[in-house]
């Protein structure tokens, strides 16, 4: 298999292959739910309302990742990531079979009726999503630090590949008719009936069913699963993790070994006769000298790998202001790009019209792993230039928001200038913030594992912050009025 798979630029494309599908698992089953919901609130009991429900809930799910990263710190040598990984996709695949029977169940619930059965499947799969985000990266330590920008690509065909099927379902379309309404009117008591005529939007039927849906998402995770087996326990993978040992090596340490035994058993001036009780004694002392040996050759290996890693690290020269400042910015973009950004996406490009909305949802969901490709082809490895990506990246994100704070009349609306704008900051805001958190990811991959396991804690919190942070201006202090896709 190793030689049917062609080696580009240092990495194995098979290998390559396998850990995009492994970031897949990241997060493709929440992010299916989350482009599933213009479908879900047309037919259960929240309404409108079941949004914020889901940002809750997605909030408390951050205490996986929380448990998990204090065990880790305190266990840090019997704690696998292994069996964790399976445990998340397993569960992950498991929750979303159960969607696809359950998401309709409703129960009576403090006054009201709930969807509970969703809700409650919502939280498992946010659980292990989340949990994702400090296990997954810390697992690509084990490889070379080039597969770090394919995981990456990965995470962003998980909002992707959801989005398109959701596409193809027809999730979320609408279309505009004009509505005539009747109203009895009383002038000087005279009651007048007056007839207008108002534009409303009408949801299309999907071309497929909710259960469906999630019957897809099963089926990928079922892929992602399989993937990561073979990414794990194939010989050509291995070869690509940062102390795979070379057979080679073990053979010439065996030949060798067998080679000076049988030349002092003939010094000894014994025969060389298989029949002979002294030549098989001196046979199993070869066998078991060559297995120290062996052994012996293995270790050296690992250290020497483990030496080159840690050369590397060094050559690196990152200071702790440094890698605190990698942190800091990690949750800021982190922050900006899952918990600000996608709560008022609507708020932003929906008063341009319903066409300009969808542009920009499916060009940022583009955006994503067209960043990451772009990161593994052209690398960024200063610290100047992570700070001009934050900055650049930062200042998209203030237009965005700027845009969403002016709704429903935001700059330029009604202009296809501001159309194209608006299109346009959505696509390039979310590839400079995914290039700029690759980026930093791949630096922190020298560090060790420790680093990527803070890298993976520092996105969950920052992503926890930008979303509690706009639940509150959106739901709470009404700050964005959200236009109409009629306009």
């Amino acid at each position: 298999m190793a030689q049917i798979c062609c080696i580009y630029n240092n990495v194995n494309v098979c290998v390559y292959i396998l850990v995009i599908l492994f970031g897949i698992a990241s997060w493709i089953d929440v992010n299916g739910l989350w482009v599933e919901l213009p479908i879900l609130v047309q037919k259960l009991p929240e309404g409108w309302d079941l949004p914020s429900y889901m940002v809750i809930i997605v909030q408390l799910a951050n205490i996986g990742p929380l448990i998990y990263t204090l065990s880790k710190l305190k266990w840090s040598h019997k704690l696998n990531e292994v069996p964790v990984i399976y445990l998340i996709i397993g569960i992950g695949g498991i929750s979303c079979l159960l969607l696809a029977f359950f998401w309709d169940k409703t129960s009576y619930v403090a006054g009201a009726m709930h969807s509970t059965a969703l809700l409650i499947l919502n939280f498992f799969l946010a659980l292990v999503d989340c949990t994702s985000s400090v296990v997954f990266l810390p697992y690509m330590a084990h490889f070379k630090p080039e597969y770090i920008p394919a995981f990456f690509i990965g995470e962003g065909f998980s909002g992707l590949l959801p989005g398109l099927v959701a596409l193809g379902q027809g999730a979320g379309q609408t279309t505009c008719v004009n509505q005539t309404v009747s109203q009895n009117v009383t002038i000087n008591g005279t009651s007048i009936n007056e007839t207008s005529f108002v534009i409303i939007p009408q949801y299309q039927t999907p071309k497929f069913s909710i259960e469906v849906f999630f019957f897809l998402l099963f089926g990928m995770l079922v892929a992602c699963g399989a993937a990561f087996t073979m990414l794990h326990y194939c010989e050509f993978a291995k070869l690509e993790q940062l102390k795979a040992t070379k057979d080679e090596a073990d053979e010439s340490t065996e030949i060798t070994a067998q080679t000076d035994l049988a030349s002092s058993y003939e010094l000894s001036g014994s025969s060389a006769n298989p029949a002979d009780d002294n030549f098989l004694d001196a046979a199993d002392n070869i066998h078991s000298r060559t297995h120290l040996l062996t052994a012996r050759k293995r270790a050296e290996i690992a250290i020497e790998k483990d030496m080159t890693l840690e050369v590397t690290r060094h050559q690196t020269c990152m200071t702790k202001t440094t890698f605190f400042s990698f942190l800091f910015i990690t949750a800021w973009v982190n922050g900006l790009a899952n918990g600000v950004l996608p709560s008022i996406q609507s708020y932003s490009a929906l008063p341009f019209g319903n066409t300009v909305y969808h542009l920009a949802v499916t060009l940022s969901s583009i955006a994503n792993p067209l960043s990451c490709l772009f990161a593994f082809f052209l690398p960024m490895s200063t610290n100047i230039a992570i700070m001009v990506l934050t900055l650049l990246g930062t200042g998209f994100a203030g237009y965005c928001i700027g845009l969403a704070a002016m709704s429903p009349d935001p700059l330029l609306v009604g202009h296809l200038s501001g159309e194209i704008l608006v299109v346009a900051a959505w696509f390039f805001v979310t590839f400079v913030l995914t290039y700029t958190k690759v980026s930093i990811a791949s630096l922190l991959r020298v560090e060790g594992k420790r680093a990527l396991l803070w890298c993976g804690a520092m996105t969950q919190v920052g992503s926890a912050i930008g979303a509690l942070t706009m639940f509150l201006l959106v739901n709470l202090f009404k700050i964005f009025k959200q236009g109409s896709p009629c306009r």
